[in-house]
């Protein structure tokens, strides 16, 4: 499906969406859901790891957990599931939990993968009390090539 949207910096004109997103409990992926019903997005997909984490790997608490260990590692890049190619859409909306007060790495895995330099990204969040200006601040500046439009947080 192809929706005529207006989105910031764009004109009004027909546009294929695509809306990716990571979650680890669910709670992001909730929020994909309804959002890519209501934005009518033609894809809807879940960013996965190659190995799924438990709940001893989200520990934060835990400065050993596998999320702490990633999150304390700027150069980290866990493993994807698969891959996918975004060519085809015009924009893309991609979302995640925030953890340490950005993106979990798993974000920058896929962004670098799926090569989304010139295209517009719409960053949405799920968090328990942070907000969600840093991570995207933090994605910008990792990936100026991306058309980046203000992100949006859901609670």
């Amino acid at each position: 499906m192809i929706v005529a949207m207006t989105v910031i910096g764009l004109s009004a004109q027909t546009k294929k969406v695509a809306v990716v997103y990571f979650s680890a409990t669910g709670t992001t992926e909730a929020v994909a859901k309804q959002l890519a019903k209501e934005k009518k997005a033609v894809l809807l997909y879940a960013i996965e790891p190659a190995k799924k984490y438990t709940a001893a790997d989200l520990d934060w608490r835990n400065k050993k957990s596998r999320s702490s260990v990633e999150m304390n590692d700027k150069n980290a890049r866990p493993a994807l599931k698969s891959k996918k190619s975004l060519a085809e859409y015009d924009v893309i909306y991609i979302g995640y939990p925030i953890w340490w007060d950005v993106a979990p790495r798993i974000i920058n895995t896929f962004i670098e993968q799926a090569k989304l330099d010139g295209k517009t990204v719409i960053p949405f969040a799920t968090s328990g009390g942070s907000g969600i200006e840093k991570s995207v601040s933090e994605l910008k500046a990792a990936y100026p090539k991306v058309k980046w439009q203000k992100g949006m947080l859901k609670n």
